[in-house]
């Protein structure tokens, strides 16, 4: 692996502060560009620092603002580009400021890779919900869950993007732009479609982040709200198996330059958000969750399972931690952490 710089957007959130982690005991030097807005980012930020391996420098900053991607790119052998709005309840309710975040903020931190950095690799964190509602995909409605018919392996990359979101729309126009910035200027870019990363370290609220939400509102036996019938299906996968892939593609830029890869659990870590995710919490806690519901959101998904195939052939990459085994480590941080989610 190269050990030169490494600049991180987003680095204080849940996936970049874990990464810089990673990096940081490879006695890496990591860059963390972060405006620190994020609840939680501060304190993801205080615990990097504790870290007395590689070299850490934080650089405040935006990255709707092209100064400040320009001076935290100098010198950076590899960016990974995390920072963003990443809700889809936020993108509905202000979609020009998920606009500028994820489509001015994407182009902000490519345009300063082709003149500022020349770096070896730019990774783009994207999203399942580039796929959309999967409309024309036919379902199965079952007691506890909702099964994709056609698709056993989950959706696969070649699937039409079809977003149903603001949100979707500005992660689906990210993913253009890197590719193209590929194609035209040789800025060398990888996609990664991401579904449901958890873990230690995610700060996580009833817009995004649902897995640490539910974990935390359960260990203060605090009511949740089921948004849907609690059949709706996701893949999840732990952040540590998520940068094990970073450090594949890291490890090895020319292999996956110019492509797409789905990075998610797949259909083995898939779960219905309340009948089966729910009741894994429930054994885990050693008592009954308060669930309450409410309507479907605008946006959702009934199921987002990707097919992860490509990447376990192409990086030799695969999941390695269970769901429950995941949900026990991110149980033991939100307790340490005073319940994380707490708002």
């Amino acid at each position: 692996m190269a050990t030169g710089r490494v600049l991180i957007t987003g680095g204080a959130g849940f996936i970049g502060s874990r990464l810089a982690w990673r990096l940081l005991a490879r006695g890496r030097e990591v860059v963390v560009l972060d405006n620190l807005s994020r609840r939680g980012s501060a304190a993801n930020l205080a615990w990097l620092e504790t870290s007395d391996v590689g070299t850490l420098r934080f650089m405040r900053g935006d990255v709707r603002s092209r100064e400040d991607v320009e001076a935290a790119c100098a010198g950076a052998e590899v960016v990974v580009h995390l920072a963003g709005q990443v809700a889809v309840t936020t993108s509905l309710e202000d979609p020009i400021g998920d606009l500028e975040h994820n489509v001015l903020g994407t182009v902000n931190v490519l345009e300063a890779a082709r003149h500022v950095a020349r770096p070896r690799l730019v990774i783009y964190a994207s999203s399942n919900k580039v796929y959309g509602a999967l409309a024309d995909v036919r379902l199965d409605a079952r007691e506890t869950r909702y099964e994709l018919l056609d698709l056993p392996w989950g959706i696969p990359e070649t699937m039409p993007v079809n977003p149903t979101s603001p949100y979707g729309c500005s992660k689906c126009a990210g993913e253009l732009y890197a590719l193209d910035w590929w194609r035209v200027f040789g800025v060398p870019t990888v996609v990664f479609r991401q579904s449901c990363i958890f873990g230690p370290n995610q700060w996580g609220s009833e817009d995004q982040g649902w897995t640490a939400w539910f974990a935390g509102r359960a260990l203060r036996n605090e009511p949740v709200t089921i948004f849907g019938d609690g059949r709706q299906v996701r893949d999840l996968l732990y952040i540590e198996d998520l940068i094990d892939a970073y450090e594949l593609a890291l490890a090895d830029p020319e292999r996956v330059v110019g492509k797409v890869y789905n990075l998610a659990g797949g259909p083995e870590r898939a779960l219905s958000v309340w009948y089966e995710f729910g009741t894994l919490l429930e054994s885990l806690l050693g008592h009954p969750l308060d669930a309450r519901f409410g309507p479907w959101r605008a946006g959702d998904q009934r199921v987002a399972v990707l097919d992860i195939r490509r990447i376990e052939s192409e990086l030799g990459w695969a999941p390695r931690t269970s769901v429950e085994q995941g949900v026990r480590l991110m149980l033991e941080w939100l307790a340490r952490s005073a319940g994380g989610a707490r708002e």
